[in-house]
């Protein structure tokens, strides 16, 4: 199978396992999940989907020395990932963990053709779950891993904030060390954990995208309460899940839910008091044959860092601008 994508070029799938599983009503579907969530929905910003970022996660394993069963892994990750992504995590309250489509894997992976197809390979699906087993694949945050880099390089892309020639050079100083993806060059280590806080800032931690979050997780919750939708219609697309909150009457956060809304922090009288997750990495650095962290070789990344955080964490103090208002 050729495959050409967006950001790593032109690439061959040989192995018949992942061809198999690749064309899978569960991984078709998830060309049609943003990866931006709502924010990809209402064109709010350029957004990568699931299937893409999947793929990409898939070849970063291989590139940096994975086996056969991490690349497996790799590309069934995000399989149980919901419509409109990370928004469904608001819906229920974790804002800072957004870790709702994980809990579910298992629950949405055996209703899947994909514990089936395993096995016709010889493969047990509950170990191809656990992504704890692949260290390429998943580090726990801040570290560097294939599924943090992949997002990292797709929508700094699409924010213009890295080019392709950037990502190239960050490639080119990534090795293999004890099973893990490690930066090669202090320099490099450095330019990549300032864009990755520069692409946090811009979209992931936004205030415009986190406002957007959630009105769409209040819409939902709202549908949720009246019986209008239930959790199974979160394995959908984010077509046929926005088609169902649009036919429900009265449902007052959906008319804010739009790229021409704003949002300003407004201490005395916000809409609503919201945290979400903070994304930053202190990648590990090969550092005279030895692993040590960015930060503990650079005090003023670390100060950077922390002081990022510091002014992200908490509940944020948000009031709707409404694109009527702001014309106004």
């Amino acid at each position: 199978m050729k495959y050409s994508d967006t950001i790593y070029g032109n690439f061959e799938i040989v192995e018949p396992v992942i061809i198999d599983l690749l064309e899978t009503e569960t991984m078709r579907r998830l060309k049609y999940v943003y990866s931006s969530g709502i924010t990809g929905f209402v064109g709010l910003r350029k957004s990568s989907n699931r299937f893409e970022h999947s793929v990409g996660v898939m070849y970063l394993v291989k590139k940096y020395g994975g086996n056969l069963e991490e690349k497996i892994a790799a590309l069934l990750h995000d399989v149980s990932h919901t419509a409109f992504s990370h928004v469904i995590d608001y819906v229920f309250n974790d804002h800072v963990q957004q870790e709702y489509h994980e809990r579910k894997k298992e629950y949405f992976f055996e209703k899947t053709s994909l514990p089936e197809i395993l096995q016709n390979y010889h493969l047990n699906w509950r170990d191809i779950i656990d992504e704890e087993r692949y260290t390429l694949l998943e580090q726990p945050s801040p570290a560097l891993c294939a599924d943090r880099l992949d997002y990292f390089f797709r929508d700094s892309f699409g924010l213009g904030i890295l080019n392709l020639t950037d990502i190239q050079v960050i490639l080119d100083h990534l090795v293999t060390y004890e099973d893990r993806i490690v930066v090669n060059d202090k320099e490099v280590a450095i330019f990549i954990s300032k864009k990755f806080i520069e692409v946090d800032d811009a979209c992931w931690s936004n205030l415009q995208e986190v406002g957007l979050y959630e009105l769409t997780a209040q819409a939902i919750q709202v549908a949720i309460s009246t019986g209008k939708i239930s959790e199974e219609d979160f394995w959908g697309t984010d077509d046929s899940l926005w088609m169902n909150l649009q036919a429900i009457d009265n449902n007052e956060s959906l008319k804010d839910i739009s790229k021409h809304t704003h949002f300003i922090f407004d201490h005395e009288n916000p809409t609503f008091r919201v945290c979400t997750k903070i994304r930053t990495i202190d990648p590990d650095i090969l550092f005279h044959g030895k692993l040590k962290k960015l930060s503990e070789i650079d005090c003023d990344y670390d100060s950077y860092r922390k002081q990022y955080i510091k002014r992200k964490e908490g509940l944020w103090p948000i009031r709707i601008v409404s694109k009527l208002n702001h014309n106004c």
